[in-house]
């Protein structure tokens, strides 16, 4: 351990302000200062790293918050959910976990059991493969637990929904209705893969701006009890969501930093309002959000070939590269981030050819281009990633090993390859995607050191990380990823967020000041 020596700066009245002196074992990530004893913080910002005592002679009436039991970092981020639907999710029918079919209609039957009939009955959370289905289910099998309520179940990946026919007829969706560009509807009708999930979502009644609130608040103050205290949110949700997020912070009532995302389809309308990154306040937007592909679970992952092992094709292209790489260049020349969704092997390939044509212009702006998944990979591909955010979810691994051995073995080595994507010069950037996976840092962290997937079986374990790894890729790569040069990192002048731990990797609890 470096001896800790004393880091400090002062600001305008800073001494004059409350200040709190934190002591605890301190993991900085400053590599001027790696590990340290106290820090000393005042409105709102790191003003001094050091030891207890040279940091009490500097400010003698300090208040002392003793965590000497316990461990400090930077504060962890989420970088990759979609907050206000997951703060929805909180309270629908939960599918995680439900290994049958009737599992799940226990659980939407006992669900309209309680619902006024008529009333749309929403869920998520399964996996075709964990209900031991080789085929997509049909809307019979939901119609038996719920003939008068419409019903809509997302796939944990949130690329396929599962309805009833109550919901079919709502939407006017019958056997004849030809599948919609970018989806399918998969016949026996029940299952809608991709762009056809928006043929029943447009017939749901939309949430009310009080609802939005509290879904938004909701997601917020769960991530906070986990330890997080910022988070970037990936889109994909409708406009009333990021504007719930907005208004919480303008009331001051968002205990976590967002970094928020734009569809690609309303960049014309942000040009028009001038959009660009934000003022630096707890809500702020940096991105515009791209889809090469759908998901593995789904069967939408956009593959090279021989794509699926059972036969089911090379999955679903959805934003063509061309679009991708035009709009990509006006998100660029408003200073915000492209940011493309890709999980199949092909479907990397794609945005890593993209990418190299918006390399200059990103790079001119002081932009990290930035890829959500990188889930398979192909070795010639792995060097082209230098200097790209690769935005991943480790805990995705767990489910998706089985999967990934049945469906796809000849990618097994090179899926979720963390640390070639580290050896490589990618900034990984940890996240959940909350609602597919609930946003638990002890399962990041689990899954990226152990590789154990839920077969009970290490998925490519030479792509394992270490604890430290891994807490730089849920802080201070998240926030290199978003420009956010005060956060990840414990050094004067940055943040006053941090997370406490027991352990690294067991229980966390945010700190912010």
């Amino acid at each position: 351990m470096r001896p800790a020596v004393a880091r400090r700066v002062l600001y305008p009245g800073s001494m004059s302000a409350p200040l709190t002196l934190i002591q605890a074992t301190v993991i900085t990530q400053d590599p001027q200062l790696p590990q340290a004893q106290a820090v000393l913080v005042g409105s709102g910002r790191v003003l001094a790293v050091g030891t207890p005592d040279g940091l009490r002679a500097m400010a003698p009436h300090a208040e002392t918050a003793d965590h000497r039991d316990l461990i400090l970092t930077p504060g962890l981020c989420d970088a990759h959910t979609h907050l206000v639907t997951y703060g929805f999710s909180l309270s629908e029918v939960n599918l995680h976990g439900a290994r049958s079919v009737s599992e799940v209609q226990a659980r939407v039957g006992q669900a309209a059991l309680n619902t006024p009939a008529g009333t749309w009955i929403r869920g998520g959370g399964f996996l075709l493969s964990e209900l031991g289905l080789g085929d997509y289910p049909s809307a019979a099998l939901l119609d038996e637990v719920s003939p008068h309520h419409p019903v809509q179940l997302y796939s944990r990946d949130h690329h396929m929904t599962w309805v009833n026919s109550a919901a079919l007829r709502a939407a006017g969706v019958h056997e004849g209705t030809p599948d919609p560009e970018g989806g399918q509807i998969v016949r026996p009708l029940g299952c809608l893969l991709e762009h056809a999930i928006g043929l029943v979502s447009a017939v749901m009644p939309a949430p009310t701006e009080a609802e939005y609130l509290s879904a938004a608040r909701a997601a917020a103050d769960d991530l906070a009890s986990r330890g997080y205290v910022s988070t970037h949110t990936m889109a994909f949700e409708p406009p009333e969501a990021p504007r719930a997020l907005q208004l919480l912070a303008a009331r001051g009532e968002l205990p976590l930093r967002v970094w928020a995302c734009l569809p690609h389809d309303r960049l014309a309308q942000a040009r028009d309002l001038g959009l660009g990154p934000g003022s630096g306040g707890l809500f702020t937007w940096g991105g515009v959000k791209f889809f090469a592909d759908g998901a593995l679970g789904s069967r939408t992952a956009w593959l090279h070939a021989p794509g699926f092992a059972d036969g089911s094709g090379t999955g679903i292209a959805l934003d063509p590269p061309e679009l991708i790489r035009e709009r990509g260049l006006q998100a660029i020349a408003l200073g915000l981030t492209p940011v493309t969704h890709a999980i199949g092997d092909r479907a990397n390939t794609e945005v890593l050819n993209v990418y190299d044509d918006l390399r200059a212009a990103a790079e001119a702006k002081g932009l990290r281009l930035r890829i959500e998944h990188s889930q398979h990979l192909r070795d010639e591909d792995l060097p082209r990633h230098r200097g790209l955010v690769c935005s991943v979810q480790p805990i995705h691994l767990q489910a998706d090993g089985p999967m990934i051995r049945e469906l796809m073995p000849h990618l097994a080595g090179r899926s979720y390859a963390f640390k070639s994507l580290m050896d490589a010069g990618a900034i990984l950037a940890f996240g959940s995607d909350a609602p597919v996976a609930a946003p638990d840092p002890r399962a990041s962290f689990a899954a990226a050191v152990s590789r154990v997937d839920d077969g009970g079986n290490k998925l490519a374990p030479n792509e394992a990380m270490t604890e430290e790894d891994v807490l730089w890729a849920h802080t201070r790569g998240p926030a290199l990823a978003a420009g956010w040069d005060d956060e990840g990192i414990i050094r004067p002048g940055a943040r006053a967020a941090f997370t406490l731990w027991d352990r690294l990797g067991g229980n966390a609890r945010a700190l912010v000041l």
